[in-house]
């Protein structure tokens, strides 16, 4: 069946001329359209055209989006959506000046879900991390990553993992699992770090690829966490598995983790925001995309990350809400843009890029998401807006009126 979604006020492709990502200034090019509308056939983009040229025998089906603004469906390439319990009451001692990480030494942060996690089972999990999804689709996002990294055992890990592919299985979003195993060291382990990592590199890393419950293996690369050392050996079993590799890095402090990371070519670098000078030409050198977390700024009330330096030097920019309890408890995808344009001094036009076609890449499916090129994934989100500025510019406001995954309308309002 061919659908017609025929003449928003504007459609903004993100055309990469068949890239699939854009470097530096070229997020910029937002490509956008107008007087077109867009020709769908078996979930697949068939044809951009102008409204003069449309043929009404050609297609079946008919979406009248007149006063709306097309965008690629959001991608969303950092969360961690599946947890349970609630870190309000260390929210409480941030407003009191205490860190996240004096908290997280004090047995609070990453510990305090890891209980919650460990004592809920399987289908309250599942209940749980149904509303957040279901948020996020309101919100325009059509691909959602979420990690693992709140079990911290081999039992809860693969059980948060079985929760993420369930949950892929019932959303017709794309739902895209990542293990966080090495997210820290759990208290049965924090007097013999190498038994912990020995579990994740002989027996979970192991069991995740046979089972295919993953298709990233992430870590945490600080002081509290895990060292670069440690993480290149996790790294080095998560490669010969046929894990692709991202890691969390530069947050805090810079222990050498992001030289780890580019070294063996992870798919993306996030956070970043302690990044030295020194260290931008080596990420706008490579095609490692830089995931920033504007979120975890604003909540912590932190050191944003050098967005601009990092656009102006080249590199490949995305942006997403690291939902987490602890650091980020930011599930509002337009409040991140907004920060990003305002804390981050990024443009609107590279705000757009780094939620689409750079997110993607981030998650290495841009060939066939992320941007509105013929051939791609028929996946939108569509806005009750004039201009696409006012996305951004309404902070914290959810314009999306309507989501559209492989073709079929998935939500509207």
């Amino acid at each position: 069946m061919i659908t017609l979604l025929r003449n928003p006020t504007q459609i903004i492709t993100v055309n990469t001329k068949g890239t699939n990502f854009k470097h530096g200034k070229e997020m910029n090019d937002i490509g956008v359209l107008l007087n077109h509308s867009i020709l769908i056939e078996d979930g697949i983009i068939k044809n951009i055209i102008e409204n003069s040229r449309i043929n009404e025998s050609e297609f079946h089906n008919e979406i009248n989006l007149e006063n709306k603004i097309v965008l690629p469906g959001l991608i969303e390439c950092h969360t961690h959506t599946a947890f349970a319990g609630s870190r309000s009451e260390e929210f409480k001692l941030k407003l009191q000046g205490i860190s996240y990480e004096d908290i997280a030494k004090s047995g609070g942060g990453i510990t305090k879900t890891m209980n919650a996690v460990r004592n809920s089972t399987f289908d309250e999990l599942m209940e749980i991390v149904k509303p957040r999804i279901d948020d996020f689709i309101s919100q325009g996002i059509t691909t959602l990553e979420i990690k693992s990294g709140y079990g911290l055992s081999f039992y809860d890990e693969i059980k948060l993992l079985q929760v993420i592919k369930a949950l892929n299985k019932i959303y017709k979003i794309d739902i895209i699992p990542t293990f966080l195993g090495a997210h820290t060291f759990p208290p049965e382990y924090i007097n013999d770090n190498e038994k912990y990592i020995d579990l994740i590199n002989n027996e979970l890393i192991p069991y995740i690829a046979n089972h295919n419950l993953a298709k990233f293996c992430d870590a945490f690369c600080e002081s509290t966490a895990f060292s670069a050392e440690q993480i290149e050996r996790i790294f080095n079993v998560a490669k010969k598995n046929g894990l692709k590799l991202k890691l969390h890095t530069e947050q805090f402090n810079s222990i050498g983790g992001l030289e780890i990371a580019l070294k063996m070519g992870a798919t993306s670098v996030d956070h970043l925001e302690v990044l030295r000078e020194e260290q931008i030409d080596l990420i706008a050198e490579s095609n490692t995309t830089a995931v920033l977390l504007p979120g975890v700024s604003f909540f912590l009330n932190y050191d944003y990350a050098p967005a601009r330096k990092l656009i102006d030097s080249n590199t490949i920019v995305a942006l997403a809400t690291d939902y987490n309890p602890g650091s980020s408890h930011i599930s509002n995808f337009q409040l991140i843009m907004s920060l990003a344009a305002i804390k981050m001094q990024m443009t609107i036009e590279e705000i757009i890029s780094a939620i689409t076609i750079n997110s993607a890449k981030a998650l290495d499916i841009s060939n066939s998401v992320g941007s509105l090129e013929i051939g791609k994934n028929a996946d939108f989100s569509v806005f009750k807006a004039n201009d696409y500025s006012e996305i951004v510019y309404n902070v914290g406001k959810n314009l999306n009126v309507m989501t559209i995954k492989n073709g079929e309308v998935i939500y509207e309002v």
